[in-house]
């Protein structure tokens, strides 16, 4: 009777708290619609004022595909229509996500919801009159037409610091040479190596999440037969930041190729990534699928989209819902739906990233490593903002494809971790990239999240990748 009376107090305490999270949420989202709404224009302001440069805020564009062959992209909203010719064999489409230019207010979105509801208990009849052939059209926003444009002749858009983004040389390390590669950190045998692995780091985060916590717990015989090779992404901590690139996935894989593949005469490796970075690896297995002898995917963004729905749009929603609690969910929907405060917040963060590393050392006395927080700060607001859509967001209808060739024409090993106590990608994540590679292995590890699945249980870790390494290499 007594544990009957605390189910049924339990359950509305539940009910309530859930109540109280969305009307909480309804409130606290209208409001980010509307501060982000006018920091648009005063970003536009600040961006004309200090760079000389007018950014209509709120303008849309066409890009129509015609009979030739070619996208016609037009600018919408300015006195005069602005018209660009882009061979569409040169940059497709395809590659940038619709949720760079195509995230509804919340109150249109609950308003959607409402209306689908209502719809979906009538039954609507398609009209049988023939219409007219139309050319098939894409809505994208004029921020990214300027950037097609500008990729297109070559050309940078900003100079190669914004005044938004971190002057320092840290930062801008690769403004210095004329290589544009992207950073890589290798540990091993230089000459003589069996055998190398690719480390592929997470969203907002560098390679130093790898070669501060691994790296130097790996066995001296792991270290005499691998050669160990840690890569900043494009756009993240040392490796190049270009404002003229859109951060999509062909980017970011062109970029590792050139850089670590080629760049260190790579011909057969094991992968380990790391969130976002899974996503790049089962891109880069697909591409090489001779060379990968094992794939290793801690906390992979997988998640299969339902038939009829958009897949970015579902992803996104699922990532970032949108919702005040939990915190995560919160900090992820601010990340992902409000450009202009992520902005703020990189802008904060990012560019005054010395600032807080100063004060970060005298409060703490200089006793604790801080190579997460500076992987977290070291980035471009522009990096950040199209690497999550175009890449986590954008690639979401790739990714079935992905693990289906993995799993029908790849022989290697397969290996998931994911930490129990993960709240940014959930654990059903890594069941789902099971369910659809049957072979893979997923590890639960107990009380972890998804952090702490590395640093805290580095040294047991090196371990179960060694054996993974030395299995596959055995196979």
């Amino acid at each position: 009777m007594e544990f009957s009376v605390m189910c049924k107090t339990r359950h509305v305490l539940t009910l309530i708290g859930s109540v109280l999270n969305i009307v909480l949420s309804f409130i606290v989202f209208c409001f980010l619609d509307i501060l982000d709404f006018v920091l648009c224009f005063v970003y536009k302001v600040l961006d004309f004022c200090i760079e000389s440069e007018w950014k209509n805020p709120g303008s849309y564009s066409a890009a129509t595909l015609d009979g030739s062959g070619k996208i016609i992209v037009s600018e919408q909203g300015e006195t005069e229509s602005e018209v660009v010719y882009l061979s569409s064999t040169k940059f497709q489409l395809e590659e940038i996500s619709d949720t760079l230019y195509s995230r509804p207010s919340f109150v249109t979105e609950v308003s959607n919801q409402l209306k689908k509801l209502t719809f979906d208990t009538i039954t609507i009849t398609k009209s049988t009159e023939k219409k007219k052939p139309t050319r098939s059209t894409i809505t994208i926003n004029s921020t990214i037409v300027k950037l097609l444009q500008g990729r297109m002749i070559g050309q940078y858009l900003y100079p190669i610091t914004r005044w938004s983004d971190c002057d320092c040389q840290f930062c801008n390390s690769w403004t210095y040479s004329t290589k544009r590669t992207l950073f890589v950190k290798s540990d091993g045998p230089k000459d003589q190596a069996k055998e190398d692995v690719v480390f592929i780091h997470g969203f907002v985060s560098s390679s130093a999440f790898w070669t501060e916590t691994l790296f130097p717990n790996f066995s001296s015989k792991a270290k005499s037969i691998y050669r160990l090779l840690a890569v900043d992404l494009l756009g993240f901590g040392r490796s190049p930041k270009p404002n003229d690139s859109l951060y999509t996935l062909r980017e970011h894989v062109d970029m590792i190729e050139k850089s670590v593949l080629e760049g260190y005469g790579v011909r057969s490796f094991h992968i380990v990534a790391h969130s976002l970075g899974c996503i790049l690896a089962l891109a880069i297995a697909v591409k090489h699928p001779e060379s990968v002898k094992s794939l290793t995917l801690l906390a992979p963004p997988y998640y299969p989209v339902p038939k009829g729905e958009s897949a970015t749009q579902y992803v996104m929603r699922r990532v970032a819902p949108r919702r005040v609690w939990p915190p995560m969910a919160f900090c992820a929907s601010v990340g992902g739906w409000y450009q202009y405060i992520a902005r703020t917040v990189s802008l904060v963060l990012c560019k005054n990233h010395r600032l807080w590393d100063f004060l970060i050392k005298i409060i703490t006395g200089n006793r604790i490593r801080t190579f997460l927080l500076e992987g977290f700060i070291r980035h471009t607001h522009i990096a950040s903002w199209h690497t999550l859509h175009n890449v986590i967001f954008g690639t979401s209808g790739k990714l079935d494809r992905y693990l289906d060739i993995i799993r029908d024409r790849l022989s290697c090993d397969v290996t998931v971790f994911h930490g129990e106590d993960d709240e940014v990608i959930p654990l059903e994540c890594s069941y789902n990239v099971q369910r659809r590679i049957p072979r893979a292995r997923v590890k639960v590890v107990e009380n972890k999240d998804h952090i702490t699945i590395v640093v805290g249980r580095q040294k047991e870790f090196a371990r179960e990748l060694e054996e993974i390494w030395k299995k596959s290499t055995k196979n």
